[in-house]
């Protein structure tokens, strides 16, 4: 327990120390964790990165994470639907050069980790370079952690009823209930504070979404490590797990706030 205290304080002084000073600091700490999030992807999967398919999803992974290149670099980013495109173009052009010892199965495992983890990373980044980007940030990550602290401490106090016990036993639909009203009540707090740049209504609505949709992000990762036989994503992180592990909820919660056109103002 203590390790694992110790772990989160200073992994999360450090991931809310580069969130503040935004620009390349948070561009490179998101990359870093995509990729290695990518990589504990692929270990589950049981492949190898020598592989020239396998790089070729770690470098859409990377094009798909940042949102632009250094200034004076004189590139400019290939678009997310292209970059998407073309991996699943190389892919399944793969499965054809290798005479299917590439399997189809694996090469869409592939792409649909790299579609996951880099649009996650992607939305994160892209919410930090919104006008008011490290409110609207904060915002987001605040409304998560209000509904996974609810769902930890409704579900252990009054939780009886199981939410899905075939993919984690642990949770309740008291504590899932908990948490979304303690996240909407978080977002109704950032809407107070700042009344011009957010709305009571839509503060509600990204504590909901950040609530419902982050429990799904936690249940699909669960799902997922169930059905390969795994406990962690990784081990980079001691009492914690995976980089997979802290951020299976993030993935999830800010690609849809952004669809939904719910952040800024």
């Amino acid at each position: 327990m203590v390790q694992r205290i110790v772990t989160g304080v200073v992994a999360g002084a450090a991931f809310l120390g580069l969130l503040w000073l935004g620009g390349w600091f948070y561009s490179v700490l998101l990359l870093i964790m995509a990729v290695i999030g990518y990589a504990e992807f692929v270990k589950m999967n049981g492949q190898a990165w020598s592989r020239w398919d396998v790089l070729a999803a770690f470098a859409a992974v990377i094009l798909l994470t940042l949102t632009h290149l250094p200034d004076g670099w004189n590139f400019y980013l290939p678009a997310f639907e292209r970059v998407s495109w073309i991996l699943m173009f190389v892919l399944l052009a793969a499965t054809v050069f290798s005479k299917n010892r590439i399997q189809l199965e694996y090469a869409s495992l592939l792409y649909l980790g790299a579609v996951y983890v880099g649009a996650g990373f992607h939305f994160m980044l892209a919410t930090r370079e919104l006008n008011h980007g490290l409110f609207w940030s904060v915002l987001t990550f605040v409304c998560i952690w209000a509904s996974d602290a609810g769902a930890y401490f409704v579900g252990k106090t009054i939780g009886r009823t199981k939410l899905w016990p075939a993919i984690s036993p642990n949770k309740t639909v008291e504590g899932s209930i908990g948490g979304l009203v303690i996240a909407v009540i978080a977002g109704l707090i950032f809407a107070w504070y700042k009344p011009g740049w957010l709305g009571y209504g839509q503060a509600a609505a990204i504590g909901a979404v950040a609530a419902v949709a982050g429990q799904l992000g936690d249940l699909i990762q669960s799902a997922y490590k169930r059905f390969r036989g795994v406990k962690d994503s990784g081990h980079l992180l001691p009492g914690h797990g995976g980089i997979l592990d802290r951020t299976d909820s993030w993935l999830i919660v800010f690609p849809l706030v952004h669809l939904l056109s719910l952040l800024g103002s």
